[in-house]
């Protein structure tokens, strides 16, 4: 038996632990910093495991790491379990039905990342153990993926200096290598000032916040043809100065998020936007003050991490889903768009099979244009460690991402099926890393070749500090 068989059927023997770790995270959905019920589950589970586990790193109190090892190289294997708001939904039915009005809901299938990261780290541990190797395996639960941006607090910490390589994986309706475009991105608050008046009877005295919030908005809509056409700019005024219409409003609040395709192109586009905010003020006699929320750099490329990881897709197959998977896959497709089901192949470069519910294949490294991509904060970790990460095919082709549908389908049997195929692939590429040093090398001599000469400035600033809820919890 080679190494990889070996580790699978280790992946196999312990799946039903952390499939009921996945579904109790699933029943327990829980925002940016939040997490506490569910980050005392990983830990827990962790210490079942037999893991050294350290709780609140990063002075983050819902991020949580567990460490199983001696020696050798460090492989970190990381996952999340945050969830989203307004996203309540009733497990296993292709119809829109809240459990909670405007409650949370797995949207982003981080109850399946973070249970299958552990999983394949606890694979891992068992297998160093079995075979007497040098090496450690480090599972990282990171909490606030979902524009909290906690993996760059965390690398502002210092947690991942010492680690050799970090692999994770994502939730998807395919599976595959992930093609590593994502974009760098800041969310930034400017608060204006101005002066109160009555605005009819005195609006000269009036400086208005909000008027300089709409100009800002306007030079905003202005700069985009001027930048990049990989970038973005998003905006949402979250205090309008209050609802009187006869009051010159003294204060607004425009939250901005950009985005750029590269970290140095982010951080000039940001400085472009923040002169619009400083126009937006002299024009209408007002101060402005900007205040970074979060900010994520995008993802490192990994050539030797990446046909690793693909060599074992490859062997593996796709996610064993049977004639019932498929089944409930095609009601859930039935709620799709034809544009949502043609979205979800054109993401990774493939032309949409007809009749198709569930993933039947693995989809090739460096698939898609990378022109439909978001942001996320292991993309801050890939700058500072050789990164690699997977797709993996959990939901039916289609499913909408931050949908009710995706929430109904995080607990069915094909879920389960695709996190313990992605468990078993970031553990045999662990263990080949840790058999193999030569293979390290040449993904750290691969991420220092495409880092030369370009510094990493990490997009949270020292000052900003993690939005942490104000209560305590036990």
């Amino acid at each position: 038996m080679n190494n990889s068989d070996a580790i699978w059927n280790i992946v196999e023997t312990k799946r039903d632990a952390f499939v009921g770790l996945s579904d109790r995270v699933w029943g327990m959905p829980e925002t940016n910093y939040e997490e506490f019920r569910s980050s005392a589950e990983h830990a827990r589970l962790l210490e079942e495991e037999g893991f050294r586990v350290e709780r609140g790193i990063a002075g983050l109190p819902t991020a949580v790491m567990g460490e199983a090892g001696e020696g050798g190289p460090v492989i970190a294997i990381l996952g999340e379990f945050d969830a989203l708001p307004g996203l309540s939904q009733e497990a296993g039915i292709a119809e829109e039905r809240p459990i909670e009005k405007s409650g949370n809901g797995h949207g982003c299938g981080h109850n399946l990342l973070g249970a299958g990261s552990m999983l394949a780290a606890a694979a891992v541990k068992d297998f160093l153990a079995a075979n007497g190797l040098k090496g450690r395996v480090r599972y990282y639960g990171c909490p606030a993926e979902e524009g909290g941006s906690s993996k760059g607090f965390m690398v502002r910490s210092g947690v991942f200096d010492d680690v050799d390589i970090a692999i994770s994986w994502h939730p998807a309706s395919l599976a595959g290598v992930n093609n590593p475009i994502s974009l760098a991105c800041n969310e930034i608050n400017f608060h204006f000032t101005g002066r109160a008046s009555h605005a009819s009877a005195t609006p000269h005295l009036g400086r208005s916040a909000l008027d300089a919030v709409e100009l800002m908005n306007v030079g905003a809509n202005y700069l985009r043809e001027h930048m990049p056409s990989t970038a973005r700019i998003h905006y949402a005024i979250t205090d309008a100065g209050g609802s009187a219409p006869n009051v010159v409003q003294a204060r607004a609040t425009v939250r901005y998020l950009v985005r750029a395709r590269s970290l140095p192109e982010l951080l000039s586009l940001v400085a472009r936007v923040k002169k619009l905010a400083e126009g937006a003020a002299l024009m209408t006699e007002t101060t402005v003050r900007s205040e970074v929320l979060s900010g994520d750099a995008n993802l490192v490329g990994n050539t030797p991490l990446e046909e690793l990881m693909h060599k074992h897709l490859q062997r593996l197959g796709p996610p064993p889903f049977d004639a019932a998977d498929h089944e409930t896959a095609r009601k859930f497709q039935e709620t799709f768009s034809a544009e949502d089901i043609s979205a979800s192949y054109g993401r990774f470069g493939l032309n949409p099979k007809k009749g198709v519910a569930l993933c039947d294949g693995i989809f090739p490294p460096e698939s898609g244009d990378g022109t439909i991509v978001g942001s996320t904060d292991v993309g801050t970790v890939s700058w500072v460690v050789p990164t690699v990460q997977m797709r993996g095919a959990t939901y039916a082709i289609g499913t909408p991402g931050h949908s009710w549908q995706l929430v109904a389908q995080g607990k069915l049997p094909a879920a389960h099926k695709g996190m313990e195929h992605a468990a078993k692939v970031m553990a045999s590429t662990a263990v080949d890393l840790i058999c193999d040093p030569a293979l390290i090398e040449a993904a750290k001599a691969d991420h220092q070749g495409r880092l030369e000469g370009i510094a990493f400035v990490n997009p949270i600033p020292d000052d900003v500090e993690p939005p942490l809820p104000e209560k305590s919890h036990a």
